[in-house]
């Protein structure tokens, strides 16, 4: 049988690997992470001031350029997209005929 993580007593019952009593008891969920195979992992929510990237890409939407540069852009909480950031050429992309 296993033991509560926090208390060390308690049989397992709950996510995180503590027992009722330690899973609600208030502050205690929060000191161990998530063990769950399908616990959001990515970016944290960002709630602060948004900021312009120091400088445009030229890299084209879709391409793995563009990719990489927009999840560094996430990681430092700065805006997506550069007003300035290269665009697709609409008179080369070929028109749906559905």
């Amino acid at each position: 049988m296993k033991r509560c993580r926090h208390c060390g007593a308690g049989k397992v019952t709950r996510p995180r690997g503590l027992c009722w009593a330690c899973y609600y008891m208030p502050g205690v969920r929060e000191m161990y992470p998530s063990t769950s195979v399908h616990a959001y992992r990515g970016f944290d929510d960002f709630y602060g001031r948004i900021t312009l990237p120091p400088f445009p890409t030229a890299a084209l939407p879709g391409t793995p350029e563009k990719i990489a540069i927009l999840t560094q852009r996430a990681s430092l909480g700065q805006e997506l997209f550069h007003p300035d950031d290269a665009l697709v050429d609409r008179r080369l992309v070929p028109k749906f005929a559905g």
